[in-house]
């Protein structure tokens, strides 16, 4: 994925998330809630356009 993409969809996810914890009304722990599984998310999609996971996805954990 070229780069150029992949900063349009972090400003995208970005704005998108500003714009739900302004403009929609909710409780400030919910909020907090959408915003923590948001940037989990996205970190593991970073992850995955990176190649970590990819190379991660081999190990096995146990018999």
């Amino acid at each position: 994925m070229p780069l150029i993409n992949l900063v349009v969809v972090l400003i995208v996810v970005g704005v998108l998330l500003w714009l739900v914890n302004t403009y929609i009304p909710m409780d400030s722990k919910i909020k907090q809630i959408l915003n923590i599984v948001v940037v989990i998310v996205v970190v593991i999609w970073l992850l995955q356009v990176f190649g970590v996971i990819g190379s991660l996805g081999n190990i096995r954990v146990g018999g």
